[in-house]
Formats: structure tokens, sequence, C-alpha cells
């Protein structure tokens, strides 16, 4: 990313900055709150805008567990997923590990997640919903570094 650790941080780290850019193309965020502290939440709900047409309104929220945080350096935690009114049916364990190095006036980020197989309700499906929402909330993380 051609953006400094510190803003990079920041972005995965404050309520506010979260808002800006957390989740997938044509969804805003609804709630958030943020306990940046190991064993602290987050609990995120993201809600799918008109352009998802038959998806329109539809809630999903997220909360994580943080189980590590090195400031600046990165951070790991433990999560689940669901569309909202079916969490018994459609919710998504995950771990997610996100590194952060300084690369001068850049930041290098990498992000690991993993779901065992017997955490996902909706197997496959779920998966690749998850890898998509990644990569269109990293594009938008992006655009929102980007100014």
């Amino acid at each position: 990313m051609p953006h400094p650790v510190d803003a990079v941080w920041t972005a995965w780290t404050q309520a506010e900055s979260l808002r800006e850019w957390w989740g997938p193309d044509k969804t805003t965020v609804a709630e958030r709150e943020i306990d940046l502290r190991v064993g602290g939440r987050l609990y995120i709900v993201t809600v799918a805008g008109e352009a998802m047409r038959k998806y329109a309104g539809t809630r999903w929220p997220m909360e994580r567990t943080y189980t590590c945080i090195d400031e600046r350096r990165g951070l790991a935690y433990d999560a689940r997923s669901w569309t909202d009114g079916a969490e018994t049916t459609q919710t998504i364990h995950h771990t997610t590990e996100l590194t952060l190095a300084d690369e001068g006036e850049k930041a290098s980020l990498t992000l690991h997640t993993t779901s065992p197989r017997s955490a996902l309700v909706q197997g496959k499906t779920g998966r690749l919903r998850m890898k998509w929402g990644y990569k269109s909330q990293l594009e938008a993380l992006e655009k929102y570094l980007a100014g």
C-alpha cells in the first residue's frame, strides 16, 4: 500500500475510520464499536445499499474478539459473521491475522484468514463470500487512504 503504516493502522483500529471504508462495495456501516485490547471486541454491522438490488437493506453483523495486538505491526482476532436474522444458519467463524510492515513511506499489509470447514455453516458459498468481501474491503481501504 502506498500509505504510511500509521495511516493503515488507524484505518483498521479507529471506529470513525472503519465507518468510512469497512464492508464490501455498495454497503454502508450502520453500527460500530471497538474495544481495542486483547480480549476486547469489535462489533460492526454493514448494510447493503440500493445498488445491491435483491440484497438492499440486508444487514451483515460481524463480531470479533482481539487475540493479539501489536501496535502498528499487526493484530489478530477470532470472529463470526452472519446475515441478520439467519445467525443459526449463516454464521461464518474465522480467525484473521493482519500484519503490517513499514517500508519507508509505504506499508506492506498481509491479511491471513482461516475458517475451518466445521465452522462454516455455508460451506463453499461462505468461503467465496468472505473472499469477495475482504477483496472488496481492501479496495475500499485503498480508496479511503488515497483521500
